[in-house]
This record gives structure tokens, sequence and C-alpha cells, in this order.
């Protein structure tokens, strides 16, 4: 598959590289911040971050998805503010992270730094239908909690 991205910035190529996997079994590329000085996010605050790419899927059978860096995460609190983003295949506009910090100390966004991953999955489109009845399970109707610690 090919994954076509457009730079949106002069950055891109320069001082940002294009989005890539860090390791040979990395499942997402990283997405860098495209900005020209540093970002502060305080503690609680919510802000984009920009990409400087706009990217093409191959077609509808395809979603990037964006999910936070789990050093980011675990380390210092800085999470995608939608918990998990969602780059449909007609979309062309710049990719935007959402970042929120979770933390109770400022986090600063650097020129480059890493701050999401991308991945790109197949898309399954069920048809939707409405039933009587669904088919029993083990687990049946329990919700949350209902499996045990």
């Amino acid at each position: 598959m090919e994954l076509k991205f457009k730079a949106l910035n002069p950055m891109i190529g320069r001082e940002i590289p294009l989005p890539q996997f860090a390791t040979p079994g990395s499942a997402a590329m990283d997405l860098r911040a495209c900005i020209d000085r540093p970002v502060t996010i305080r503690a609680g605050e919510r802000t984009v971050v920009p990409t400087g790419l706009a990217m093409a899927l191959p077609s509808a059978d395809y979603v990037a998805l964006l999910f936070a860096r789990s050093g980011l995460g675990i380390r210092k609190g800085v999470c995608l503010s939608n918990g998990v983003g969602v780059i449909d295949s007609d979309y062309r506009g710049e990719i935007g992270v959402g970042l929120v910090n979770l933390s109770q100390e400022a986090y600063t966004v650097q020129p480059g730094d890493r701050i999401a991953q991308l991945m790109v999955v197949p898309v399954e489109r069920p048809t939707v239908s409405l039933v009587e009845d669904l088919d029993d399970t083990s687990r049946g109707s329990g919700g949350f909690g209902s499996t045990g610690r």
C-alpha cells in the first residue's frame, strides 16, 4: 500500500521528517509537531498541535487512527484529547493532533517532537439490521466489572 502525504508546511522534509515507523516491528508511524516555536500545555489544558501534513488514504477500505504515544501518556500525562483520532478516507485537510495534559505540571511540546502515532487499518462496513433477539453468550448482558477483577 502507498500512503500519500502532502506537505502543508515548508518545514516538512527538511526540519521535520515524514511519518515513519520507529522500529521494524512498529505497528504505527510517529507523527511530529510542525510548529515554529514551543507550545506549552498547562495542567488540565487542551490544544491542537498541527502536523503540517495532509494525506490520502487509498480508498474507503481504510481508516487512519491516531493514538497517544505511550511514553507521553504514562510519563508525562499528555494524551489525545479525544481518546483515539479517526481520519476518514475522504478527509484531505491538515492532520491536527488534539492533546490534553492530564498531569499537574505544564508540558512543553518542542518543534519536531513526536506527539502521536498513526496506524492505517482496514475498515469493515457492515449492514445494519434490527432484530428481536440476540444470540446468547455466557456473559449475557453483564456490564462493567461483570467478568471479575
